[in-house]
């Protein structure tokens, strides 16, 4: 048995809260998680030179790393925690790894760690975002989300035969049998993926991975020219938008221990090529919406999912990158955005709530805008924005009710 504070959970109490909707959106999640960011890891792995044999390992560590992350936190804290590896960590890396040594590279993955984990300990990060109004973060995670949402039908002018029957599956489903929606046209798509001729089989390679444990050497020009922008991003554009998606899902659960336990694993595996594990937010999104259970309370098995297939995979390391090959970019597509469209509708009403809707519209704008800046991602900047936003139009609002006040109290004294 696990317990926290707040939380007690058994073997009992999971096998009464296990259900296929959680399981399978569980598995939608990781292979999101896997057919876009990991094209980007065998990007960086290009740049730095890298054999096959690290590259395994780096995929193997960062895989193990988000799995047991999400299965440890999900279960302490009864909630749908999803974490994943840094993919703007990664967007970085293709840029700069070239001039730095693999060995320095590893040494700049664990100082970035530790000093996540030191923000997280500490609880600094937490006390920065309690102060974040929850309109801008909602309004945060609608503008990352929205992107996916538009994707399903723009999919529609390359592969209409798979795309179109999936929409109207998930609508027809959505009407009869809101539980199951994602898992049904999940099926069907890989039905109809299979029989069209698009799932390409003969590319699909399994093996197993042998982990490659590197002794880290420390440059300061790799701690500079790495380590410092490597945390940045992964702070701001990593953890701070899981944050957002927790919390718009009603996941009131403490920062800390989250960010705390994904800086420790992180700086455990650096030395087998993991770069950075942190929380994750488009994924997260797919697991803590209605997709995965209507009742909240019981999403957390998707969490525990999420992590057990990302074990899975982790095993085979590099053989991922054929698997999600095999399958069509537009169906992997197609299956995010529909699950993802209870979250991005409930983002856009909360967001729109409440007196703070020239703040909570900014921050969805700049982050649809897709800006990037500093080597930081539009997410981080519409925070940024948003905040801003909210504090001049509080700024506005206490002087002017000081100067309503005074000149109340003005002509009570004429009187």
């Amino acid at each position: 048995m696990l317990k926290n504070s707040r939380h007690s959970i058994n073997i009992g109490m999971l096998k009464e809260d296990l259900s296929i909707s959680a399981v399978v959106v569980g598995l939608i999640a990781t292979m999101v998680s896997y057919a876009g960011p990991l094209v980007i890891v065998f990007q960086a792995a290009q740049v730095a030179h890298l054999s096959d044999a690290h590259l395994s390992s780096w995929i193997w560590a960062i895989s193990i790393g988000s799995g047991i992350t999400c299965i440890l936190l999900s279960i302490w804290f009864k909630a749908p925690i999803i974490t994943a590896w840094s993919t703007p960590g990664v967007v970085l890396l293709v840029s700069s790894w070239s001039i730095y040594s693999y060995t320095d590279a590893i040494g700049a993955f664990i100082f970035s760690a530790v000093i996540i984990t030191f923000l997280g300990w500490t609880g600094l990060f937490e006390k920065i975002m309690n102060r974040i109004p929850y309109s801008i973060t909602t309004a945060m995670l609608a503008g990352i989300l929205l992107n996916f949402g538009v994707e399903v039908f723009t999919s529609l002018r390359n592969l209409p035969e798979l795309v179109f029957p999936m929409i109207l599956c998930f609508l027809i489903f959505k009407r009869l049998s809101p539980r199951y929606t994602v898992v049904i046209t999940l099926f069907l798509g890989l039905l109809i993926t299979y029989f069209t001729g698009n799932l390409k089989t003969e590319s699909i390679d399994i093996s197993l991975v042998n982990p490659i444990f590197t002794a880290p050497t420390f440059s300061f020009d790799a701690l500079i020219g790495i380590g410092i922008p490597l945390c940045i991003v992964t702070m701001a554009s990593q953890n701070a938008p899981g944050i957002g998606v927790l919390r718009a899902d009603g996941y009131n659960v403490p920062i800390s221990p989250l960010v705390t336990t994904t800086g420790i694993f992180s700086i455990l595996l650096a030395p087998f090529g993991s770069h950075a594990i942190n929380l994750a937010a488009i994924t997260a999104a797919i697991c803590t919406g209605k997709e995965a259970h209507e009742d909240k309370n019981k999403r957390y098995i998707a969490g525990i999912s999420c992590g057990l297939f990302y074990l899975i995979f982790g095993i085979f390391g590099a053989a991922m990158a054929s698997i999600f090959q095999a399958l069509p970019s537009e169906f992997i597509a197609v299956i995010a955005g529909l699950a993802l469209f209870a979250s991005l509708s409930t983002s856009l009403a909360s967001a729109m709530e409440g007196t703070q809707k020239e703040s909570a519209l900014i921050t969805f704008l700049v982050t649809i805008s897709g800006i990037s800046f500093l080597g930081i991602g539009a997410a981080f900047w519409g925070l940024v924005a948003g905040i801003l936003t909210n504090t001049i139009f509080q700024i506005k609002f206490n002087s002017f009710s000081k100067k309503t006040t005074e000149m109340s109290n003005s002509q009570k004294d004429d009187s």
